[in-house]
């Protein structure tokens, strides 16, 4: 099974309504490791690490977040994994 990063940027209505928390729990049940965090131009940053099928999983349902979210756009770059372990909220 091929491992695979991904770094999201996603805009919109994205903070104060749950993104981060629901982030880190669809990454735990999709079993990923990285983080979530705010950004201070009002998006969420994450970066998603672990099996390839489930990385991408995670970025389709970030580009439409929580109920509460309005998500805007997102931005994806591919990066090399790292061999993070557990999921952050920052």
């Amino acid at each position: 099974m091929s491992e695979a990063r991904s770094r999201v940027i996603v805009q919109g209505r994205v903070q104060g309504v749950y993104f981060r928390e629901s982030t880190r729990r669809i990454a735990e049940e999709l079993g990923l490791a990285g983080w979530v965090r705010n950004r201070g131009d009002g998006g969420v940053e994450a970066v998603f690490e672990g099996p390839a099928d489930a990385v991408a999983q995670a970025v389709v349902w970030a580009r439409r977040g929580p109920a509460a979210a309005d998500v805007t756009s997102l931005s994806e770059t591919a990066e090399a994994p790292e061999g993070l372990t557990g999921f952050a909220v920052r």
